[in-house]
């Protein structure tokens, strides 16, 4: 159920294009509800917002299942996005992947033992020149080293 909150925050985004395009807000309403319920959509709630947007179900489950930025299974609390592109592939993302695997003992798309952290490759981020890089939440870690990932998840409470 989307709650009263949360449309709310949608009402604010739909407002900003013209009448008759509220499904133009559908990617900040499905980032709104995955928010809110713990990093993740199920399909009622695809269901509910393509409902509350007035817009065919199917419309919703293909932009939420084409971006990266949703999950449709649990997740961790922080959910590190570590890309994998070209460039930061070509400067180690591969080898720090596995080296973020073996040390949170969680394999890619998996919640970690604590519930704490889940680990996925992305696409592009748009930091190439940082690469390799992650997001966690809405904060960009470039130029990383094996070093900066230890001191990134000792931070991580």
């Amino acid at each position: 159920m989307i709650s009263d909150q949360s449309k709310k925050e949608i009402d604010f985004w739909v407002k900003k294009y013209p009448e008759g395009r509220e499904s133009s807000a559908v990617m900040q309403a499905l980032t709104i509800v995955q928010k809110e319920n713990n990093g993740s959509l199920t399909n009622e709630l695809i269901k509910e917002i393509a409902g509350y947007l007035g817009m065919p179900v199917i419309s919703v489950q293909e932009v939420a299942t084409f971006y990266e930025n949703y999950n449709h299974k649990p997740v961790g609390k922080y959910v590190i996005r570590f890309c994998h592109n070209i460039s930061c592939m070509l400067n180690g993302s591969d080898d720090l992947i596995s080296y973020l695997e073996e040390k949170l003992e969680v394999k890619t798309g998996e919640i970690s033992k604590n519930g704490l952290v889940s680990v996925k490759k992305v696409e592009c981020l748009g930091a190439c020149v940082g690469g390799p890089m992650c997001q966690i939440g809405d904060q960009y870690y470039e130029h990383l080293t094996t070093k900066k990932i230890d001191e990134i998840l000792g931070n991580l409470k």
